[in-house]
């Protein structure tokens, strides 16, 4: 691609009635992911307490929903403000940090767990050889270094300082235009590596668990149904949440390798709402973890009644 001379003229960001509607899907994700999960971490900590190996997987999930639904406030300020940040460039720098990071640590951190599940429906007396509790911290840690290493490197490429054209009301945050190469390989790299295979490896490990109970005469009925919907519902809210961000990444990635500069900008002008669109809509993924927590952990559930009882 012709790469433009001026960034600010690539796409234009205009006040739109959309940035209301990204506003209130913020606010909504502040108030009820802190809820949610202030609801879940006492049950959590239990758990981990009684070295449950599932809850280490669901406390670093917890965690990096945290911090990224503690960033709200600097996006509900940008949506506020109709796309402009006039606050200090480094906070802008972090923001988009710890939501690029959230999403992929979400999504491993959900694979985990997939995988665990199957395995301890598949192979319940195989895996206790190698199903440990510091395995699953370990585990825990690996993925938190390996994604915030990738996403420090995407932070460097994909922002850059205010240019010295802007005006101080015309800059955005992690709304660069045009991308770069690195960036866009690196987006590639996203959408196969952070995506689709994660999907596949959810898709299957649910399949199985399905096939494996379906088949099982010691399981009840309702316990059948109940399993149903939770590997239904772990697919759907992930894809609801992941795929139509991923989908239009790859499309303005490929776009930004096969097009020319004019017919690039003018593509990513009309795609801009639609993909701010969803990224909105995947932050509702923070508010969903917790509702997984109560539904694939039996422990969990449990603590939960216990403190709501003692509440009442």
């Amino acid at each position: 691609m012709n790469q433009t001379d001026n960034v600010t003229l690539c796409v234009d960001i205009k006040i739109n009635p959309v940035s209301d509607v990204l506003m209130a899907i913020c606010i909504m994700v502040l108030v009820l992911g802190i809820t949610f999960h202030s609801l879940t971490a006492w049950p959590i900590v239990q758990q981990i307490c009684s070295k449950n190996i599932l809850a280490v997987y669901l406390f670093g999930l917890s965690v990096s929903d945290m911090l990224y639904i503690l960033t709200m406030p600097s996006w509900i300020y940008y949506y506020h403000n109709d796309h402009k940040w006039t606050l200090d460039r480094d906070i802008c720098k972090l923001t988009g940090f710890f939501y690029y990071s959230n999403m992929y640590i979400s999504i491993y951190l959900l694979c985990c767990i997939s995988i665990d599940r199957c395995l301890m429906v598949t192979f319940p007396l195989r895996v206790k050889a190698f199903r440990h509790y510091r395995n699953a911290w370990l585990i825990c840690g690996l993925i938190y270094v390996l994604v915030m290493s990738i996403h420090s490197v995407i932070l460097k490429l994909d922002t850059s300082p205010a240019q010295p054209q802007q005006q101080p009301q015309q800059q955005h945050c992690y709304e660069t235009y045009p991308m770069t190469v690195p960036v866009a390989l690196l987006n590639f790299l996203r959408v196969s590596a952070g995506f689709l295979l994660p999907l596949l490896i959810l898709t299957v490990c649910y399949c199985q668990i399905l096939c494996k109970v379906q088949k099982s005469v010691s399981v009840d009925e309702h316990s059948k149904r109940k399993i149903k919907l939770l590997s239904v519902g772990v697919i759907a809210i992930f894809s609801i949440c992941f795929t139509p961000y991923h989908i239009l990444l790859l499309a303005r990635s490929v776009a930004f390798m096969r097009m020319e500069s004019k017919d690039y900008c003018n593509f990513e002008q009309k795609l801009h709402l639609s993909f701010s669109s969803t990224l909105a809509l995947s932050s509702l993924n923070s508010v969903m973890d917790p509702l997984l927590y109560v539904l694939v952990s039996n422990g969990i559930r449990e603590d939960m009644k216990r403190c709501c009882w003692r509440n009442s």
